[in-house]
C-alpha cells in the first residue's frame, strides 16, 4: 500500500517537471545532464524538507487525526490545482504585470518555462536550471507537507522523487517533438490535480 501511495505522490509531484520537459522539447531548448541532475537534486531536497516539516506536525497529533488531516490537505491541494489551472486558462489574455515579486516570477516559469533560458541560447545551463528547479520545488511544498502528515515515508519518497524528477524532465524533452506533445503539456496540470486527489482519498481510507 505504501508503494502505491509513494508512486502516486512522486508522479503527481513530477508532472510539472514532465510538462516543462515537453515544453522545452517543443521549442527545441536543450537540458543537459548536469542541469537535469540539479533539478532532480533540488526537487528531492524540497521533498525532504517539506515532508520533514509535515512529520513534525504529525507528531503533535493523534495518528488518526494526522492521517485524516494529511489526506484532506492533499485533496484540497488537488482541487486547488485544478481550479487554479482553469482560472489561468481564462486569464491568458491579461497582460503580465511589470512589478511581479520574486515569488510570482518563480511561479510564472511554470506557465512559460522557456523564460528560464534567460540568455536565449537554446540550452538550459546550470545557473538557469537552479532557478527553474526552485520554481518546481516551491510548487510542491504543500504536497510534501500533506503527504508526510498522511503517513508517507520521507526517505523512500525523497529518493523516488530524485529519480522520477530526472526521468520526467528527460522523457518530457524526448516527447516534446511528438505528435501528442502539446496535448500532454496542456493537460499535465489537470492530471496532476486528479492524481493528488486520488492519493489523498486513498490515504484517507487505508
Amino acid at each position: 500500500m505504501q508503494l502505491l501511495s509513494a508512486v502516486l505522490f512522486v508522479v503527481s509531484a513530477n508532472i510539472d517537471n514532465f510538462a516543462v520537459g515537453v515544453a522545452y522539447g517543443i521549442k527545441n531548448i536543450k537540458i543537459g545532464i548536469a542541469s537535469s541532475l540539479i533539478i532532480a537534486l533540488i526537487s528531492a531536497a524540497g521533498t525532504f524538507f517539506s515532508m520533514s516539516f509535515g512529520l513534525v506536525i504529525s507528531k503533535c497529533l493523534p495518528l488518526f487525526v494526522s492521517n485524516a488531516l494529511g489526506s484532506m490537505i492533499l485533496i484540497g491541494i488537488g482541487l486547488w490545482i485544478i481550479a487554479d489551472d482553469m482560472i489561468k486558462k481564462h486569464e491568458r489574455t491579461i497582460q503580465e504585470s511589470s512589478n511581479k515579486n520574486e515569488f510570482m516570477e518563480y511561479m510564472d516559469l511554470l506557465d512559460h518555462p522557456e523564460k528560464a533560458d534567460t540568455d536565449r541560447s537554446g540550452n538550459i545551463d546550470v545557473k538557469e536550471s537552479v532557478t527553474l528547479a526552485f520554481a518546481l520545488t516551491i510548487n510542491n511544498i504543500g504536497l510534501g507537507i500533506g503527504a508526510s502528515i498522511a503517513g508517507l515515508n520521507i526517505i523512500f519518497n525523497t529518493l523516488l522523487t530524485f529519480f522520477f524528477s530526472l526521468a520526467a524532465v528527460v522523457l518530457g524533452c524526448r516527447l516534446g517533438n511528438g505528435c501528442f506533445s502539446k496535448a500532454l503539456g496542456k493537460y499535465a496540470t489537470f492530471v496532476s490535480g486528479l492524481i493528488i486527489i486520488a492519493l489523498g482519498t486513498y490515504q484517507l481510507f487505508i
